[in-house]
């Protein structure tokens, strides 16, 4: 059983036993390459959530209407990866034995193993579903394996072949190209084929992993390592809702939001609103 947290996303402040989405903070950078700050993501997105509405006139839906339990963030051990990842493993694992999905709000995309590994466990047969500019398939970052730049190649490790889905991929080393043309199914540079592969995932237990540097840095500038290039908005905000009202979501996160890059706070608010979108979504 989780308690409540004191600041939660806006809305999101069920009792846990209602709850059929259970949010929790994983506040950690520490294998970050290039600039760090991802670990003050969850809170600024909590704090900043209050200046977006809860009803969403795309779906005309509200988060008053759904139960969503905000769990606060783990209290990691900064200094210790493989720790960190534990703990975030043991988090959304108390979620899954509680019949509940876990969604996660990052901190940088290495979290995502932490959870990974519970979902995967509990689903064998699961896909992923990858939004990035970043390919992630290095077997290695500077001889780590455990590192964010090769967190969809540990993924990798565990479910194998054709089950990972790959969109808006701008940037990469040759290897994870050429990696991925035997081993995952990546759609580079946009999310236009996303409704061919929600048709052939129908009825399969789906992960949804969102790096949200897949936007353009025009858009969302505060991230970590921006990527020119990158989708708009609103071709983020149809994928990711057609994705998360469409598939069996079996848990998600949402990715790589570094606030102080962006003093105007616009790439907060960006992502506070795609979060709601996809909660919204999920929980239909």
């Amino acid at each position: 059983m989780l308690n409540k947290n004191i600041e939660t996303f806006i809305a999101c402040d069920c009792e846990y036993a209602d709850a059929k989405t259970v949010m929790f903070g994983a506040p950690f950078d520490s294998t970050t390459s290039f600039r760090p700050g991802t670990r003050f993501g969850p809170s600024a997105i909590r704090s900043e959530s209050f200046g977006i509405e809860t009803y969403s006139p795309y779906q005309n839906r509200d988060l008053e209407d759904i139960c969503v339990f905000d769990s606060g963030d783990i209290e990691l051990r900064i200094g210790d990866t493989d720790a960190c990842l534990s703990q975030i493993e043991e988090r959304a694992k108390t979620i899954l034995d509680d019949g509940k999905r876990p969604m996660m709000i990052g901190g940088e995309h290495l979290v995502t193993l932490g959870v990974f590994r519970a979902i995967a466990e509990r689903y064998p047969d699961v896909h992923i579903i990858h939004f990035d500019a970043h390919a992630d398939l290095r077997e290695d970052y500077l001889g780590v394996k455990h590192s964010h730049a090769c967190v969809l190649r540990r993924c990798w490790d565990i479910i194998g072949d054709d089950r990972i889905h790959q969109f808006g991929i701008r940037s990469g080393e040759r290897a994870e190209f050429e990696f991925a043309k035997t081993h995952t199914d990546m759609h580079p540079f946009s999310l236009e084929d996303v409704a061919s592969v929600i048709k052939d995932l129908a009825r399969k237990p789906v992960y949804f992993t969102l790096d949200l540097d897949v936007l353009d840095p025009s858009i969302f500038p505060g991230t970590g390592t921006p990527e020119a290039g990158g989708v708009s908005f609103e071709e983020l905000r149809r994928a990711a809702t057609q994705v998360c009202s469409s598939l069996n979501i079996v848990g998600c996160d949402v990715n790589e939001l570094s606030p102080h890059y962006d003093h105007s706070g616009v790439s907060t608010a960006v992502a506070c609103k795609i979060i709601r979108e996809i909660l919204l979504a999920m929980n239909e």
